[in-house]
């Protein structure tokens, strides 16, 4: 009778027991597009912060299944254009995010190759898209 009780009494405590709940760790920041042409032709960066230009985003091709709903109450999103380029090769990236008390701050590097692009006669256009997730403060390095 009493390894009946003491069963009892094991199962009650394992089963009340607390359970870990799951807390998925997002990553400070996503690349969601990188694309060699595609952009404005002006170099600007800019952080969506209306919903028109939030739909904009979630109407976009390459940002199918990328975006939610939600992501605008979570999250900042960035466009980085480089502008027009004359040369084949150019890129636009973000090499480092940090984030303080209560500012993101985010630097940004721009490639070009020297020599080894190919001169065209055509004009590219190079972008990226990235997806912070925090609504803090952004700053650009």
């Amino acid at each position: 009778m009493k390894r009946i009780c003491l069963l009892f009494v094991c199962i009650i405590l394992f089963s009340c027991g607390a359970s870990k709940s799951k807390v998925i760790d997002k990553p400070l920041f996503e690349v969601l597009t990188q694309q060699p042409d595609g952009g404005g032709n002006i170099h600007f960066f800019e952080i969506v912060s209306t919903s028109q230009e939030f739909k904009m985003l979630q109407g976009d091709e390459k940002l199918k299944g990328k975006i939610t709903p939600n992501d605008i109450n979570e999250s900042n999103f960035l466009i980085l254009n480089m502008g027009e380029k004359s040369i084949n090769g150019c890129s636009i990236n973000v090499i480092d995010v940090q984030e303080t008390e209560n500012k993101i701050i985010i630097t940004v590097k721009e490639t070009e190759p020297k020599g080894e692009g190919i001169a065209s006669t055509d004009y590219v256009y190079p972008y990226s898209i990235v997806k912070i997730n925090s609504k803090k403060e952004i700053i650009f390095k």
